[in-house]
């Protein structure tokens, strides 16, 4: 489908939520990974997804979250701080900051965020331009692979009508609750991996990560989603579908 003049000029920006101050593995934002801050490869990852516009870090405004924005100063990176505990709130915030008209939410414990699923994902919105675009609403590709794209002016008209702390602190749950009000557009796996776990919530997963870096060849960040189920024993290699 060719891209119409007012669609392609629509501004579509990843936002990347991160805090050091997580309970279950605090600071893993900065631990460095194989040598390069956690952070750090999501950003590398993101960086080469084809269609986004730029790359944000949405951190807190916690004396806490510091460090994050020093980093984000050594790596070209914008970022705005907001509040710790209304993330909603925050990317929001980030989103109309850059004037764009759409953001990519990545969650910072995503080393390993395939940049063609992100691009596959933005390719699609662009298209249809819906409310959201998604690959959790059923969830079939591994944790750590969670892409969901929002419309800016959707997101804030909304906002206001979250019902709980949850709706704030996960941002998406109010939009499939009522999935009805919107459009929404999911796309999924043929072949379902959603046991996977390749996103870095606890020390465990921090070292299988780790463990999965350290035996790929040259650039990390070069490797996609198929090419990480290539180290695994016993995994197949499925494909995406709409």
């Amino acid at each position: 489908m060719t891209l119409g003049s007012e669609t392609s000029t629509r501004r579509v920006v990843a936002i990347v939520q991160a805090r050091l101050s997580s309970q279950r593995l605090p600071g893993k934002a900065l631990r460095p990974l194989n040598g390069r801050p956690l952070l750090g490869h999501v950003v590398d990852r993101l960086r080469q997804a084809q269609g986004l516009d730029d790359v944000i870090l949405a951190t807190s405004s916690e004396p806490s979250d510091d460090p994050l924005a020093a980093f984000a100063g050594t790596e070209s990176l914008r970022c705005y701080r907001g509040p710790l505990e209304d993330v909603a709130s925050r990317v929001l915030q980030a989103a109309m900051s850059d004037g764009a008209d759409a953001f990519v939410r990545i969650s910072g414990d995503s080393p390993l965020m395939d940049p063609q699923i992100v691009a596959w994902a933005v390719k699609l919105f662009r298209q249809e331009w819906p409310d959201l675009v998604t690959n959790v609403a059923t969830r079939s590709f591994p944790k750590g692979q969670s892409v969901e794209i929002l419309k800016t002016a959707t997101f804030r008209s909304v906002l206001r009508d979250f019902e709980t702390p949850e709706d704030r602190e996960h941002v998406t749950p109010f939009f499939y609750r009522h999935a009805a009000r919107f459009r929404i557009l999911a796309f999924s796996r043929k072949q379902p991996l959603e046991s996977l776990q390749l996103s870095v919530d606890r020390e465990e997963d921090f070292q299988r990560v780790e463990r999965l870096i350290g035996m790929m060849n040259g650039s990390s960040a070069s490797y996609g989603l198929d090419d990480i189920i290539g180290l695994l024993p016993d995994q197949g290699r499925p494909g995406v579908e709409a």
